[in-house]
């Protein structure tokens, strides 16, 4: 074996040890080597072939140019259009002479594609995450600035001040639940990878959450049909105060947005999933529906169907997000369905409690 190819296998071997896609190109542009995740990447067939076959963006070859020109590490960020969304790529480039000269080469080149895509989408949904907490806040205390400056600048008389009292307690209470939700919210995604051990029965967990909102339900003329039967024998290992949280939210919005004089039902039974039984525990309400649009995001932090009516009923656009925390840390999901003017029906799926998860 020659000595330019003894080198070019120990290159194989050195880039192989790489994680991320690193190739060789020459002067033309013309791949030389490719290591593992270069090929897992872009497929089988790159050494031989152009860079510019792999990557069409004009900013990497003047990338490449400049490193050749100047020596230094250049870097670019560019997207590349794959099968079914586009990525965001990092492409680091170097020119290295001394190695050039070993393999007999001119002016080759050291070519790194990191994959940033995921390392994107988190700096942006931290940036709309505090976007959205900004304005979120903004704009009760704005009015609770507004009613202070009022109060303290004008004489008002006492019915007046009541009433602007009164609005100062509702801003402000409105504030309180959504920095409480947000701490929430917070401890929940903490715990998310910590699967709870606790064996809780459901019928408990319900009968818990229907005592403090039948009240509620009362009021907004709403009945709640429930058989306690049908959970009689339903135990998960869980969490039993997050499991609470997650009903209280779903029965909640069932009596805020369920139809006056209707009926809020919760029922219980078994969905066969592949490998498994689940537990299944559904919120049914005839209020007026969702759109099928909406439900995919319903679970998103801060997306609501109807911004206005949300925060008039004191929603905060977390209660789902905080739900679908809870029930992933559970090894469960949430399901929801939903047609205008036929109601929704919001199904919590739990594996139950057996033998194994008692011992673990």
């Amino acid at each position: 074996m020659s000595e330019p190819e003894q080198d070019v296998t120990l290159l194989d071997e050195l880039l192989s040890g790489l994680p991320d896609a690193t190739l060789i190109v020459d002067a033309d542009a013309r791949i030389l080597a490719a290591n593992t995740a270069a090929l897992a990447q872009f497929g089988s067939h790159l050494v031989g072939n152009s860079l510019f076959g792999v990557m069409r963006q004009p900013d990497v070859f003047t990338c490449i140019e400049r490193a050749r020109a100047t020596g230094e590490i250049t870097e670019v960020s560019v997207q590349v259009a794959d099968a079914s969304l586009d990525s965001s790529m990092r492409v680091t480039t170097r020119f290295i002479p001394r190695m050039a000269k070993a393999l007999g080469l001119t002016n080759a080149m050291v070519v790194t594609i990191t994959d940033i895509s995921g390392t994107e989408m988190a700096e942006q949904a931290r940036r709309d995450f505090v976007a959205n907490v900004s304005h979120e806040l903004r704009s009760p205390l704005t009015s609770l600035m507004g009613l202070v400056e009022t109060l303290a600048r004008s004489e008002i008389d006492a019915a007046a001040r009541s009433r602007f009292t009164r609005l100062m307690f509702q801003e402000g209470r409105r504030m309180t639940k959504l920095v409480d939700d947000l701490l929430s919210l917070s401890r929940v995604e903490a715990m998310e990878r910590l699967p709870p051990t606790e064996a809780v029965s459901l019928l408990e967990v319900l009968e818990s959450v229907l005592n403090a909102l039948r009240p509620q339900a009362k009021t907004s003329g709403l009945s709640i049909d429930f058989e306690p039967a049908s959970f009689a024998r339903m135990r998960v290992a869980g969490d039993g105060d997050q499991l609470v949280q997650v009903f209280r939210n779903l029965v909640h919005n069932g009596v805020k947005y369920g139809a006056a004089g209707g009926v809020l039902t919760i029922r219980g039974g078994l969905e066969e999933q592949p490998g498994q039984t689940m537990l299944r525990i559904d919120v049914v309400d005839r209020g007026e529906g969702i759109d099928e649009r909406h439900l995919h995001r319903l679970t998103e932090r801060f997306y609501r169907v109807d911004s206005h009516r949300s925060r008039e009923v004191g929603g905060t656009g977390l209660g789902l997000a905080i739900v679908k925390h809870i029930l992933n840390r559970h090894r469960g999901r949430l399901t929801i369905d939903s047609r205008l003017g036929a109601g929704s029906c919001f199904s919590v799926l739990l594996p139950p409690m057996t033998d194994d998860t008692k011992s673990s």
